[in-house]
């Protein structure tokens, strides 16, 4: 059900992350967080098997132009630090697969009237054998800029406008939120209604336009022990549940650095880590780095020949 006009309170209280010297002295090492799990996907009514692959690290963004920006080439009064968080899911659907992959931008620094926590930017792509498709979401002071391609015949290439309510949240930011990296931020055991956008694949892949919805969001009371690959964790739960909708649990781990452990959801989605592991994985793209994917619990992909 689209939202076009929302009425919150006047005066909504969100607590954002606090993005302090603790936060840096994780964060800002210039290393990348990886982490893959082990995916099962639902597509075409039928579960799919597959990898999905996280990728957290912090950048400096150019606001002009709202990517990476290179050291020396925008003024410091263009720039803003950001927490990227790439999800990469894999996934074969008989003879073909599925690459799909969205970029979350949060800003860790105020910037275009909204405070530190909010989103900035989310970009969302997919490649499979019919063709592909593109969406972008660029997060202003009032509105939200949308753009999207697709080779879908009704959809081509589109420019929209969102309204930006107060305290909304988008789907794609959730395993963010339940970091700590992204507002808003929850007590334990607190619930609490919110705006909410869904993802941007969820919008692809069911071809319907993004419009904005009531969900409830929720922090678990009380910690628990969940077992996978890689054996027994102490974690956290965060849930969001949507009215007629799909409802996503994701457990984090309670310690620090909190990973995400696994991600659920009531439609069959499904995700359990499998390895992790800081580097900085852009230097390694030469024969030999493939090794490196034992850290994360992935193999290199076999020859597609017989």
């Amino acid at each position: 059900m689209a939202l076009p006009l929302l009425a919150p309170p006047a005066n909504p209280v969100v607590q954002t992350p606090a993005f302090n010297a603790a936060f840096w002295k994780q964060w800002g090492d210039g290393q990348a967080e990886l982490s893959g799990y082990e995916l099962t996907f639902p597509r075409y009514g039928q579960p799919r098997r597959g990898v999905a692959v996280t990728i957290f690290v912090t950048e400096t963004f150019s606001n002009a132009l709202r990517v990476k920006s290179d050291p020396g080439r925008h003024p410091a009064s263009d720039e803003f630090p950001v927490m990227k968080l790439n999800l990469v899911q894999d996934y074969q659907t008989g003879i073909y697969n599925y690459n799909d992959m969205t970029s979350s931008f949060v800003a860790l620094a105020p910037v275009n009237g909204r405070p530190a926590g909010f989103a900035t930017k989310i970009s969302f792509s997919s490649q499979e054998w019919c063709g592909h498709t593109f969406q972008q979401l660029l997060f202003d002071a009032l509105a939200i800029r949308a753009t999207s391609h697709s080779y879908f015949d009704g959809e081509a290439d589109q420019q929209s406008q969102l309204d930006d309510p107060a305290g909304g949240i988008s789907e794609d930011q959730l395993l963010l939120c339940a970091r700590g990296m992204a507002a808003p931020r929850l007590a334990p055991g607190e619930r609490r209604e919110v705006p909410f956008l869904p993802s941007l694949q969820a919008s692809r892949q069911q071809h319907q336009p993004l419009s904005w919805r009531r969900a409830t969001l929720s922090r678990s009371a009380h910690l628990q022990q969940i077992s996978g690959p890689l054996g027994k964790f102490t974690v956290e739960s965060w849930a969001v549940a949507v009215p007629d909708g799909i409802t996503r649990t994701i457990y984090v781990e309670a310690a620090e650095p909190h990973r995400i452990i696994r991600w659920e959801a009531s439609n069959g989605e499904h995700a359990d880590l499998l390895g992790s592991q800081r580097m900085k994985y852009w230097e390694m793209n030469r024969q030999g780095f493939e090794t490196a994917l034992k850290h994360l619990g992935l193999s290199p992909r076999p020859p597609h020949t017989t």
